[in-house]
């Protein structure tokens, strides 16, 4: 684990570009933080890669890519819950921000009302989710340019466990 936070967290890097996201501050899977991310990093030996790899064919619609997306999301989700109930101590580490209520308690200083099931994000605790990608994984981020649609999507969590 320690040569993952070497080479793929980076949380000064990554908390600037939280900043700009609407979610900052404003969803509870998202930072800031009443806790130190790097003392969750190093508080687990290893982590287990997870995501899926959506392509899509020339007629692909941003409706019909968000469908898709959401729909592997919460797969992917369940997955990993299913692998944290597996590995007592583990952690799951969801892909992207949370969407599991239809608006977020934090910015009324409400609890989250999911606390069972919201999980962070790798990007959210400082991982280099793209990095993390094509080195391990060997796969290459495509992003949303204008009007032009990517021919795939990524979506990665991650377990970590003790």
């Amino acid at each position: 684990m320690g040569s993952y936070i070497d080479e793929y967290v980076n949380v000064e890097e990554f908390l600037p570009r939280c900043m700009e996201c609407g979610s900052y501050g404003r969803v509870w899977s998202c930072p800031p933080f009443q806790f130190d991310p790097m003392e969750l990093w190093r508080s687990y030996r290893r982590i287990l890669i997870q995501g899926y790899r959506l392509s899509f064919g020339e007629d692909r619609t941003k409706e019909t890519m968000t469908e898709a997306l959401w729909k592997v999301k919460e797969q992917l989700s369940e997955e990993l819950f299913v692998q944290e109930r597996e590995f007592p101590g583990s952690l799951a580490l969801s892909a992207g921000s949370c969407q599991l209520c239809e608006g977020c308690t934090r910015p009324e200083g409400v609890p989250c009302r999911n606390k069972e099931r919201m999980r962070h994000s790798i990007e959210s605790l400082g991982g280099d989710v793209g990095k993390t990608l094509s080195e391990l994984c060997g796969i290459q981020l495509e992003w949303v340019r204008g009007d032009r649609l990517p021919s795939h999507f990524v979506l990665c969590g991650a377990l970590l466990k003790k």
